[in-house]
């Protein structure tokens, strides 16, 4: 057991009041927020469900881009979603990033956070991309050790989010779902499970989406994200998916979408849509949609067993 110093001659710290409301998260479907949508998000009336920032897009110290989020979580649940945090980069977790991130937990009190099962980062350099991991136990217990590290730092759980991958590596040793599984059991950390990531993998290398799923931890699963994505050819001629982030969800998604929910219940789902934005109401049908679905199974009556 480690010593542990009690200092009986200090003042007892008060309770800072929350800036923001506490809003329920569970059960509702959201959106990316994009500024371009705050006019009509503040002229709708009725409930809206929650919406996800990208940390990155809110690390400057203050302007507009505060000003606008500070509305909308005023009205609503927010979720924190980090993508350059490198939680599987082979280097240490860059300690100014993690503090600005640990900042804007602390300002807006989000109902969600949670970053990426990838690494992005090379020295000095922040690389536009989710770059894939090996399977293995050195990478296993180095994205532990970075999980662990942001948990601490930020002082609450996150919420780890599978990837869309492209190529594989011949030195993995486990199962992507063994790899996830074992993270969380290891740090304690929730899952957020990227439906759209899974069918764009395993429609790029040959697997089946289902048993996929079958094997994940579902029970783990804190939230939900959908999203659109694009087809292509590699360079033989075969079928391609790229997470493109900038379309409606696919057919394909939602039924998988719909498979999960019935086994688990009504997860907090986000819709994401970061490109090739739509006109609000666009997006806004995308999460009813989602929220159709969570309203027809939040009783129960539906619960299926067709993972197994």
């Amino acid at each position: 057991m480690a010593n542990v110093t009690v200092t009986t001659n200090l003042p007892m710290a008060t309770e800072s009041p929350l800036r923001f409301p506490t809003l329920p998260v569970a059960g509702q479907a959201g959106t990316s927020f994009k500024p371009e949508h705050l006019a009509a998000i503040a002229a709708e009336t009725g409930p809206q469900g929650f919406f996800e920032i990208h940390a990155e897009n809110y690390m400057g110290a203050g302007g507009p881009p505060h000003r606008m989020l500070e509305r909308v979580r005023r009205d609503h649940p927010v979720s924190l979603h980090g993508v350059c945090m490198s939680l599987g980069g082979p280097q240490p977790l860059d300690q100014e990033h993690l503090q600005r991130f640990k900042a804007l937990v602390d300002r807006y009190e989000p109902a969600l956070v949670s970053e990426h099962l990838a690494w992005s980062t090379h020295v000095d350099t922040y690389l536009n991309d989710l770059l894939p991991l090996p399977y293995t136990a050195r990478t296993l217990a180095h994205v532990c050790d970075h999980v662990d590290e942001m948990q601490n730092a930020i002082g609450r759980p996150i919420l780890l989010e599978n990837p869309s991958t492209y190529v594989l590596f011949a030195e993995s040793a486990m199962t992507e779902t063994h790899f996830i599984r074992e993270i969380s059991r290891r740090t304690g950390c929730g899952l957020l499970l990227d439906i759209n990531n899974v069918f764009v993998s395993s429609t790029n290398h040959g697997f089946s989406a289902l048993e996929y799923l079958r094997d994940f931890p579902l029970a783990k699963v804190g939230e939900i994200h959908l999203a659109g994505h694009a087809e292509q050819e590699d360079d033989e001629g075969e079928l391609l998916l790229i997470d493109s982030h900038d379309g409606p969800v696919a057919d394909a998604v939602w039924q998988l979408y719909e498979i999960v929910i019935a086994r688990c219940g009504p997860i907090p789902t986000l819709i994401e849509w970061d490109s090739r934005i739509p006109d609000w109401p666009v997006l806004r049908a995308e999460a009813l949609a989602a929220q159709a679905i969570l309203n027809r199974h939040s009783d129960g009556r539906e619960t299926s067993h067709a993972l197994g």
